[in-house]
């Protein structure tokens, strides 16, 4: 199942540098993750420093 980022997101910009895919980029008001692309390894939950991320 495919990590989703939720509304605590900070925009830090984190996640995308430690997603190994490249499924995240930039959103509108928060980053977003391609579920079509997402291999659910969790490096980028790992990476939030709010945790913002977790399986959706």
């Amino acid at each position: 199942m495919a990590y989703v980022i939720g509304n605590d997101c900070i925009s830090c910009g984190t996640c995308e540098g430690g997603c190994p895919v490249n499924a995240i980029s930039a959103g509108d008001d928060k980053y977003v993750i391609d579920a079509d692309t997402c291999i659910s390894c969790g490096a980028c939950a790992a990476s939030c420093p709010v945790s913002a991320i977790s399986e959706g």
